[in-house]
């Protein structure tokens, strides 16, 4: 999806989500292609408060994005 769906997509997911899962999952928005997206992944969980939605574009050159979910490690959270 472009980018803009990306975001409006993450904003209902987080609207939709129950504190649990906030609490214990990153939803983020990353590129679509896999290896941009395993770079992009990778360079977050480094430091997750240097990210915003926007830091994805500049892993790749294409404009498809899409939402993923997954658990944060015990020390992120």
């Amino acid at each position: 999806m472009k980018y803009d769906e990306a975001v409006k997509h993450k904003k209902e997911s987080v609207q939709n989500a129950d504190e649990i899962v906030l609490q214990n999952y990153h939803i983020i928005i990353t590129p679509s292609n896999t290896d941009d997206s395993t770079k992009y992944i990778e360079d977050f969980l480094k430091d997750p408060e240097a990210f915003n939605d926007e830091s994805c574009q500049k892993y790749t050159a294409d404009d498809d994005y899409e939402v993923v979910s997954f658990k944060k490690d015990d020390e992120t959270k």
